[in-house]
């Protein structure tokens, strides 16, 4: 019995114990509470409490102020630790609208690492913070965003027209000079948000007409039509956002909308990615992924080999640089598209979700890096992708030389049933407006004019071209037409749309930068064939058509 007692006290004591580590660890040990001991406002100490931000109507609870104390209502003063900077000027009140709703993370926990949901178990990991605008993308959608190119042409415009010596954007310019030239006008960061007066040139040229001296004399100067369409790119597209919107531009030079989904508008052939951003880890695979448990490394990896990444992928690698690879990693990280009450939704999301309008440029020049570029090439000089079907030269001079506009408009409309071209007059899909400028900077790349309709057709007999066809054609287009290393020609859609002229033409001319040599002249491989012999395999080639 007495052991038992012993054994009980000792037990009793031993429990006592962990209850008084647990309560000092609770009450005096936390880290967080180690972090305000630090902290002081108007050289005093601040009280030393769990502090957080609640917004019922966001959805938000968080404590992530207990440790970022500055970023807490009122406390924007608070001085002492390198945690304690306020939050950089963004367009809403961080103290309203919380931590996680913008970063990510477990807003209700009190732990670093619990609270950067750098564990396991939590589906929503904090942003990494080099790529914290993507968080943006959880409320927004910034419309008419063009593709690299323009978009570069369109920033160097505004810097080129030293407008920086007057306006501050993203923290830059808007200074006085020693000369006297320059001075503290407008920030110009938020444009894309707030909208600006679009006859500002003719009022800048007013005053500047005007003006005797210093910077409206010296600092500004009339800008012709084609500079002012290049500012009004550049400045509708200021949210205050500049990476992200950098690296959006990127995404819409890829060509990736060929093949998925972004807000309803996209391809059908890979994943929808309007919430990729919001994938769980814990969900997927990183056996190959270098470097750690981390989202934004799966997505960069999964873009330099898609393959090693998700086996069964059918996409290629993206050809990209590593400055590149970031851009579109952020991207997709942005791909957030967050719940929000309509008092929260943003102007620019309520453009693209309620009102169609597109969240990129609809110059033929971006459309055609969006949803062409990925499969077609950035000049439309085609690709090939090993061990898979090689994608055509659409741009080819020899092709475009041989078909009417209305041929390249129906093929964009209809695709290529059976291949992976889809066709794209459908729902999420391009607009007639678009597929028009489309086929006009197809023209463009090719420097061709279109073809007249033509109604010649052949007359020979489709048998007489069996044998020829198999002796020289099978090989790369298949033995009955369905396609190998050349394309599929017992394509309904493609023979509907290819006129007979065309099909002789390219047969005995070839196309140019392709495998397809001209059967007009004979090669150390193969003979050349007759007139009559190339329009005898066109007549094979149509007999499908009716089958």
């Amino acid at each position: 019995m007495r052991k038992n007692k012993l054994l009980l006290l000792a037990s009793s004591l031993g429990v006592l114990l962990l209850l008084i580590v647990a309560a000092a660890q609770e009450n005096w040990l936390k880290p967080w509470r180690e972090v305000q001991a630090a902290g002081r406002m108007d050289d005093a100490p601040i009280d030393v409490q769990l502090r957080q931000i609640t917004n019922e109507r966001l959805g938000v609870g968080d404590r992530c102020v207990s440790c970022h104390v500055s970023m807490a209502p009122g406390e924007q003063a608070v001085k002492g630790a390198e945690l304690f900077k306020p939050h950089r000027p963004v367009v809403h009140d961080p103290a309203e609208w919380g931590c996680t709703k913008c970063h990510g993370g477990q807003g209700s926990a009190t732990e670093k690492d619990d609270a950067h949901g750098s564990v396991h178990f939590w589906p929503a990991p904090m942003i990494p913070v080099r790529f914290a605008q993507a968080g943006c993308g959880t409320c927004h959608s910034t419309p008419g965003v063009p593709a690299r190119a323009a978009f570069f042409e369109a920033r160097s415009a505004f810097e080129r027209l030293d407008c920086y010596a007057c306006h501050r954007i993203d923290g830059r310019g808007g200074t006085i000079r020693p000369d006297g030239g320059g001075m503290e006008g407008p920030d110009l960061s938020r444009l894309g948000i707030s909208g600006y007066d679009g006859s500002w040139h003719e009022k800048h040229l007013a005053k500047s007409e005007k003006a005797v001296g210093g910077p409206w004399k010296h600092s500004f100067a009339k800008v012709d039509d084609a500079d002012i369409a290049r500012l009004r790119v550049f400045l509708s597209t200021r949210v205050a956002s500049p990476k992200l919107i950098e690296a959006k531009a990127t995404f819409f030079s890829f060509g990736c909308l060929g093949c998925h989904r972004v807000s309803g508008v996209g391809g059908d052939e890979g994943p929808d990615l309007t919430r990729a951003g919001e994938k769980d880890p814990g969900q997927a695979d990183f056996s190959n992924v270098p470097e750690g448990h981390r989202l934004d490394r799966w997505i960069a990896e999964h873009f330099r080999s898609p393959v090693a990444v998700t086996p069964a992928s059918q996409m290629p690698p993206v050809n990209a640089s590593e400055r590149e690879i970031d851009q579109l990693t952020m991207f997709v990280l942005s791909l957030r598209r967050g719940d929000l009450p309509a008092a929260y939704t943003p102007a620019d999301r309520m453009k693209v979700a309620r009102f169609g309008q597109r969240e990129f440029a609809t110059d033929a020049a971006t459309l055609f890096g969006a949803f062409c570029a990925g499969c077609h090439g950035p000049e439309g000089k085609g690709k090939q992708i090993p061990g898979g079907a090689a994608f055509p030269a659409i741009a080819n001079p020899d092709y475009l030389s041989l078909v009417s506009d209305e041929v390249l408009t129906e093929t964009i409309k209809r695709g290529r049933p059976g291949r992976r071209m889809p066709g794209w007059a459908k729902e999420g899909g391009l607009r007639p407006a678009e597929i028009t400028e489309l086929v006009a900077h197809l023209r463009k790349l090719s420097g061709t004019e279109p073809a007249a309709d033509d109604k010649w057709s052949v007359a020979l007999d489709p048998l007489e071209g069996v044998e020829v066809y198999d002796q020289n054609c099978s090989g790369c287009h298949g033995k009955k037409g369905e396609g190998s290393k050349g394309p599929a020609l017992n394509n309904r859609a493609f023979l509907e749309l290819a006129s007979d002229r065309y099909l002789v033409e390219t047969v005995r001319r070839g196309r140019s930068g392709t495998a397809m040599a001209g059967f007009e002249n004979a090669s150390p491989t193969r003979r050349a064939l007759s007139k009559d012999e190339i329009e005898a395999v066109v007549a094979y080639v149509r007999a499908w058509q009716g089958r």
